[in-house]
């Protein structure tokens, strides 16, 4: 039986001729944990939004949606805020209160619960996810991953039939995105919530899937068992997301059940002789730095808690650095402290060698683009929001092409995928051609596809001189593309290296591919490397 269902559905925004969902007619399986996946653009958080009415997009709709056997148009909003959860991928735009436990029970208010039942409610989500302690606590205080457990466990207290997700690990770090999804999975087998999640970050998701759903340029590529439809998606771009062990068994030539979990792929691997991963030539690095912090320390609030302690970190031209670490542990805060944003109230900061009271990153080259991009737009379309930073056509041209914004230009930055919003704002940023470039989560939204084009894109700035610093959870592109790699603990950074030392030594800091072949081809970090390895 179907949760959802749909016919023909079609969908296309304001202005635009191409529709951003194409004759869409798939089912929803009840009971069953879906995945929704494909390129940026392709039209996931569209879809998504089409499944409960209040959230449908401004545009012209085609075809039927039916929850159950009845058109969703039919079901009124109330019926829909009981019967639907939805999880959007921010978790700040979703959050409307100050404590933690008015907001787990803002929806049972509007519900009009009565109070007795309301408070046992609220009790039984906080104990059923562990988020108790936090139940008096300012909802400001929480990390982002804290924020979205909570905007989860603020959705299930309602009691949905169907629980939707967008993207909802795209601001969490490897643990926190692993909990996540597996509390997902756990909803799922023991209440048998139906779960229609979105998701760039397919690691872990397509495992937990029942059922995997892939939609190209808004229609649909293929549907059906993961491990089929994994395999189905060979030699389309959005094969490169999928889980690292079924990638490495298509590049060793296997061409019947692809693996899909570290344990699935190192027994795969047990077939192959183990074959070590040369050790790579330490990095020998001569360069000055462009921008260093020595020993500084940060808090928000005079008397409150160091949000960074002894922090020490230098960039240095045609270098990319890479900082990871868990939600919480002071990045964002170590971004807006290099970009100048914020400062120090000990430490020191250098630029070029010059000890600076104040960094100025305009006068001083220094961009930044933030978590949410959102925050840099400021025009009604792509193009009007470039235009007047583009010192010339040329530049904006090039920016263009680059960001492969060229089909964007007259939609509304608010309108784009995640995945897109990333790419204008990085294209906005661009144009100010800064010598040292900030980015926080840059690769959030993104598809495997641009992902590489981005890293590529990256590289390229870097062998022109510019100084790169990424904050970022995703350990494969920081294995495939960075210099050196830090990580932030509590605020310090307590250990850097060259990529491939950094990710080859950690258990949960590393990449999937690592843990597949850590007998197989030790030393590996990509997949790549691992097919090299057992292939040479």
């Amino acid at each position: 039986m179907a949760s959802f269902a749909l016919e023909h559905l079609t969908f296309a925004y304001p202005g635009q001729t191409r529709p951003a969902l194409d004759d869409l007619t798939l089912t929803v399986p009840e009971g069953a944990v879906t995945v929704l996946c494909g390129e940026s653009g392709s039209g996931k958080s569209t879809l998504l939004r089409q499944l409960k009415t209040c959230l449908t997009p401004h545009g012209e709709t085609g075809g039927t949606v039916r929850l159950g056997d009845t058109p969703l148009q039919d079901i009124p909003f109330a019926e829909q805020a009981r019967r639907i959860g939805f999880v959007l991928q921010h978790p700040d735009d979703q959050i409307v209160t100050d404590k933690v436990f008015h907001e787990l029970a803002f929806g049972l208010e509007s519900l009009g619960c009565e109070e007795k039942t309301m408070r046992l409610r609220v009790a039984e989500m906080a104990s059923y996810f562990g988020i108790a302690d936090w139940f008096e606590r300012d909802v400001a205080a929480l990390s982002g991953g804290q924020k979205q457990m909570l905007n989860l466990a603020s959705v299930v207290v309602m009691r949905p039939d169907v629980l939707i997700l967008d993207e909802p690990t795209s601001q969490l770090d490897p643990i926190a995105a692993s909990t996540f999804l597996h509390t997902l999975r756990k909803l799922n087998e023991e209440l048998g919530l139906t779960i229609l999640l979105s998701e760039q970050r397919l690691e872990e998701a397509v495992p937990l899937a029942d059922h995997l759903i892939v939609l190209e340029q808004g229609r649909l590529l293929a549907a059906g068992a993961p491990q089929e439809t994994a395999a189905a998606v060979r030699g389309h771009a959005i094969f490169s997301a999928m889980p690292t062990a079924a990638r490495i068994a298509a590049a060793l030539g296997e061409t019947e059940r692809l693996p899909l979990t570290v344990r699935a792929g190192r027994a795969y691997l047990g077939r192959f002789a183990p074959h070590p991963m040369p050790a790579a030539a330490p990095a020998t690095v001569d360069t000055p730095p462009v921008l260093t912090v020595r020993d500084g320390w940060f808090r928000y609030a005079q008397g409150g808690a160091d949000v960074l302690r002894n922090f020490s970190l230098t960039l240095r031209p045609g270098e990319l650095y890479a900082l990871t670490g868990s939600n919480g542990s002071g990045k964002t805060t170590a971004l807006g402290v290099l970009s100048g944003r914020l400062r120090l109230y000990r430490g020191s900061v250098y630029l070029d060698g010059k000890r600076q009271r104040a960094l100025r990153p305009l006068r001083d080259g220094i961009a930044a683009v933030p978590q949410d991009p959102r925050t840099l737009f400021a025009a009604d379309t792509v193009r009007a929001d470039l235009a007047p930073l583009g010192r010339d056509a040329v530049l904006v041209d090039t920016v263009v092409r680059q960001m492969a914004l060229a089909p964007l230009l007259d939609r509304h930055p608010f309108d784009l995928s995640g995945g897109e919003q990333q790419r204008a704002a990085l294209a906005k940023v661009l144009l100010m051609q800064p010598r040292v470039l900030l980015l926080d989560e840059p690769t959030k939204g993104m598809d495997g596809a641009f992902k590489a084009d981005f890293g590529a894109l990256l590289r390229a700035l870097c062998a022109q001189g510019a100084a790169v610093c990424i904050v970022s959870h995703d350990v494969e592109f920081c294995a495939q593309y960075a210099d050196r790699c830090g990580l932030l603990f509590r605020g310090e950074v307590v250990t850097e290296n060259t990529a491939r030392a950094f990710f080859s030594g950690n258990y949960f800091y590393t990449t999937a591919a690592a843990r597949i072949a850590r007998t197989a081809a030790p030393g590996a970090v990509l997949c790549g490397e691992v097919v090299q390895c057992l292939t040479d």
